[in-house]
């Protein structure tokens, strides 16, 4: 285990260089039209390559991503170009609202994938029908509508739950998970219908394993062997889709953000790209990319201790 851990761990490094290597050089490759962005497309030239020369941006490209790359070793991801204030400072600020959106909507994912993916091999006729209903309807309606819907059904109408904002959770615990069920749910019916589709696939494939009739010839219960046996070996496609999700989940949070006005990653990207702040969309771009590494070798890891075979 502790060799396919090292393995996992290089490959997600070697990731982490690359994907800031290609991101490095797509968005500086033009360091004066950068610092025309930053003081305005009336700028004197003069002034605007002062400014370039300023914020290094006249160096080679290599040596530019060598500096960043070294800085960044340090715990140093440069400074706003909008505020001045430290990216670092800027990420953590906005980090936590981020991840406890994604985090709970993963959660709570896992938990209801997993019921009702089993219910529906398990039940099989009209229930099983219905939950793949659901999984279509589910799958196929983007992330805002379900939000607009949920906005229009729990906050206007009924008034039983905020429409938008976020409590810190050491402000009010309560007040924190009010405002964040809206836009959980928004994201969770999506990836949970997507989620249980692949359970009730990967189930009804192992309950055709020779290994299952034999349990049940020998008079081991049907809902035993769907809860000891069948879920832990059918556990890898269903991580794999899990995993798969987080990376869409990231995508989905920048909408639900705008949506909620939740002070998170997802709305900082969008602001930054309007004000052409190359730093904050590095320091972005490079969280999301250890997120989703960190998040892959966690479900390597999982699925190497359910299935010991994937471990080669």
């Amino acid at each position: 285990m502790l060799v396919f851990l090292t393995r996992r761990i290089v490959a997600g490094l070697v990731l982490i260089v690359v994907v800031s290597a290609v991101t490095f050089s797509l968005v500086y490759s033009d360091g004066e039209r950068i610092a025309r962005l930053i003081l305005g497309p009336n700028a004197d030239q003069a002034a605007v390559v002062q400014r370039a020369q300023e914020l290094g941006l006249n160096e080679p490209l290599l040596v530019q991503f060598f500096v960043w790359f070294g800085n960044l070793l340090h715990g140093d991801l440069g400074r706003s170009f909008s505020n001045h204030r430290p990216v670092i400072e800027t990420l953590v600020n906005r980090v936590p609202v981020t991840l406890a959106l994604v985090g709970l909507t993963l959660l709570v994912t896992l938990i209801f994938a997993v019921i009702i993916g089993l219910l529906s091999a398990y039940k099989g006729g009209w229930v099983d029908s219905g939950l793949r209903t659901f999984g279509v309807f589910g799958f196929a309606t983007p992330h805002f509508l379900l939000a607009i819907g949920l906005v229009v059904l729990f906050a206007i109408t009924l008034g039983i739950l905020p429409a938008t904002g976020y409590i810190p959770p050491a402000k009010s615990p309560s007040g924190w998970i009010q405002s964040l069920i809206l836009p959980v749910t928004a994201l969770a019916i999506g990836t949970i219908a997507s989620a249980s589709q692949q359970v009730r696939g990967a189930v009804l494939d192992v309950m055709k394993q020779d290994y299952i009739r034999t349990l049940r010839s020998r008079g081991v219960p049907l809902r035993a062997i769907y809860l000891r046996h069948a879920l832990k070996n059918a556990s890898a496609p269903g991580l794999t889709t899990l995993g798969l999700q987080f990376v869409a989940l990231l995508g989905g949070a920048v909408v639900i953000e705008q949506i909620f006005a939740l002070p998170g990653i997802g709305s900082l990207v969008i602001v930054s790209a309007l004000k052409s702040d190359i730093p904050i969309i590095m320091g972005t771009v490079l969280f999301l990319v250890v997120v989703v590494v960190i998040v892959n070798i966690v479900v390597d890891l999982a699925i190497a201790w359910a299935n010991p075979k994937s471990r080669v």
